[in-house]
């Protein structure tokens, strides 16, 4: 029979008794539970938190196989949403999870934040309207909000916490009129330090245009564990928790850790000048 404090008895040690209790309590929102989100749900369940909301419209296909923990040859064709709550549920069957199975948008983003203590995002790169709509509403609500980006063989890593540095004052998307030119924002501020440009063996194969771009399983679980850390400092309180406009890019294939610290956000001299480069290159 399934029992808490048995199986999460070997998180004892780096978290304490009181603390695991109070993981144990809290609500976690995932949007997305393909990639990043599988991995997060996963990797946060098994730290014995078991309250969740979580959204993803999709299905899992065979192409996800190389990256997504809730893809499977027994999995193709089935709701990732459903997938994935059924994996939580395996790991922890007193888990309370809402699934919200149409994506997230104005009408149902309320309800998807709801008593919620921290968000994860995991939407995909490409997604904007969902996250501009997500992370303003987390700013509202005063919910801190943990992204973490695979690239390449590493993971980028940003946090906004309430009554800091918000998102758009970090990103500046209403700096620029198209969608396009918005995304080349997001990529710039997630990844100033870009470490992972240098060994793209295929630029082709990451196409901005077609909204389409390589991937590898090991980012994934990078991520998985950046998010995991710095969502339990956040939860209990656990000293300095990196935020914009601090942010983190470890490459493991570099073997290179850079913090960067963009006080102006993206309006930054050297913000400005990737901007023009990275728009050159992937918008051309």
């Amino acid at each position: 029979m399934f029992n808490y404090d048995n199986a999460f008895s070997r998180n004892i040690g780096w978290v304490t008794e009181r603390e695991q209790a109070v993981l144990k309590s809290k609500r976690i929102a995932i949007a997305g539970a393909g990639g990043v989100g599988g991995e997060h749900v996963v990797t946060l369940a098994r730290l014995g938190i078991e309250q969740f909301n979580i959204s993803d419209f999709d299905e899992f296909e065979v192409h996800n196989f190389n990256r997504q923990a809730g893809a499977f040859m027994s999995t193709v064709g089935k709701p990732k949403c459903e997938t994935m709550e059924a994996i939580v549920k395996d790991i922890n069957p007193e888990a309370n999870i809402k699934s919200f199975n149409d994506g997230i948008f104005e009408h149902n983003v309320d309800a998807f934040l709801e008593g919620v203590d921290v968000y994860v995002d995991s939407l995909d790169f490409f997604a904007l309207e969902a996250r501009k709509c997500l992370f303003k509403k987390c700013e509202e609500k005063r919910i801190p909000i943990i992204t973490v980006a695979p690239l390449g063989m590493g993971a980028a890593y940003l946090c906004f916490m309430p009554g800091a540095m918000s998102f758009e004052e970090y990103f500046r998307f209403n700096d620029v009129q198209t969608e396009n030119e918005q995304l080349v924002k997001f990529l710039i501020g997630l990844s100033p330090a870009m470490l992972q440009r240098e060994y793209l063996v295929d630029p082709s194969k990451a196409d901005f245009k077609a909204q389409k771009g390589p991937s590898l399983s090991l980012s994934v679980k990078l991520c998985a564990g950046i998010a995991a850390a710095n969502t339990i400092k956040i939860l209990l309180g656990r000293g300095d928790v990196i935020a914009a406009p601090r942010a983190i890019h470890f490459d493991a294939y570099k073997n290179k850790l850079v913090e960067t610290n963009l006080r102006r956000g993206n309006r930054g001299l050297m913000q400005r000048i990737k901007f023009k480069v990275a728009s050159n290159i992937v918008l051309k």
